[in-house]
């Protein structure tokens, strides 16, 4: 059923009526983005008896939403002043964001103001990064701006996985086989780099080859970085390190993989996938880890070292090869 208040899924209509009774807790309210992150967190939720309200972005979120939260309205990424008043009446006092929103085409494509004409909230919240004399366009200062937006309105923003926290990885070899010691070098060499890059915000993925970075992921995301790989190294057999930023915001911007990550990898002849332990999102996990084991990549997760190194454990290398000198235990990965 479609109104103009948006989408009600018929249980919906008996539990906000028992929220507006004041018998339950205040829904969730999710700001739903591209992919299944939304999807698995909001199904997180539903499973744990929380209520949720959904803004579905327009061309970005799935329709599958509408089956799942309480109620869904669709809405452009612009109106984020639509998106409070829609909170405040449906009684929501906590906000999660999840789901990737194409930036490159938002911002330098002229989406946002034509598809997603902003409204005056939004102007106000960001326009002086975007259109006063320093500009400021990274992720964080963009997204700690709306985050500002929501408190001020008495709103507090959390992390997605303080919802679904079993979204994140543990350390482990999670699928395929054994890595074999050119490809421990290059997660040891490559991590630092990828922990540079996220550090100065310019994104979080990097791909690298005997010691040679092939590729880091820039505005246009992880699955353009993998494919450019492809184009530049045709021999393949690289490796992809995806981490988590040196001072990561788990509100947003969270590293994360699933099926597509894989097989887009596969597409471009890569052999191994280094994510973060507890700092990466691993989507569609049964899917994810055995499309994996079928096209023989390899998928690791570790533990940061507090100076931004990274050690894989013997037991993570194929027993062929020798061991390595330590300097961490553990090893990192990110959503569009």
């Amino acid at each position: 059923m479609i109104d103009r208040n948006g989408y009600w899924p018929r249980r919906g209509h008996a539990i906000m009526a028992q929220h507006q009774s004041g018998e339950q807790k205040p829904p969730i309210g999710l700001v739903a983005g591209w992919g299944s992150f939304p999807v698995q967190v909001a199904q997180s939720l539903i499973r744990e008896g929380r209520r949720v309200c959904c803004i579905a972005i327009s061309g970005h979120a799935s329709t599958d939403l509408e089956s799942i939260c309480d109620h869904v309205t669709w809405s452009g990424v612009g109106k984020l002043g639509g998106h409070i008043r829609y909170f405040r009446r449906n009684g929501v006092e906590q906000v999660t964001m999840a789901g990737k929103l194409f930036k490159a085409d938002l911002l330098y494509q002229g989406s946002l103001w034509l598809r997603h004409f902003p409204d005056l909230t939004c102007l106000r919240t960001l326009g002086p990064p975007l259109l006063g004399r320093q500009r400021d366009a990274r992720d964080d200062s963009l997204l700690i701006a709306v985050t500002d937006a929501y408190a001020r309105a008495g709103m507090e923003v959390l992390a997605a996985t303080d919802f679904a926290p079993e979204l994140l990885v543990n350390a482990g070899t999670l699928a395929g086989p054994e890595l074999r010691q050119r490809q421990t070098s290059d997660i040891e060499a490559g991590w630092q780099v990828a922990k540079q890059m996220g550090g100065m915000d310019i994104g979080q993925t990097i791909t690298i080859k005997d010691g040679t970075v092939i590729a880091v992921e820039a505005i246009e995301g992880t699955d353009a970085c993998i494919d450019r790989t492809g184009e530049l190294c045709r021999r393949g057999d690289w490796t992809l390190v995806k981490v988590s930023k040196p001072q990561q915001d788990m509100r947003f911007d969270v590293p994360t993989i699933g099926p597509q990550t894989v097989q887009r990898v596969a597409q471009a002849k890569g052999s191994a996938i280094a994510i973060e332990a507890g700092k990466t999102i691993l989507v569609e996990r049964e899917e994810t880890l055995k499309l994996a084991s079928e096209l023989g990549i390899s998928i690791i997760a570790m533990n940061d070292a507090p100076n931004g190194s990274v050690h894989v454990p013997a037991d993570m290398t194929a027993t062929s090869a020798p061991s390595i000198s330590t300097t961490n235990d553990h090893l990192s990965e990110r959503a569009a």
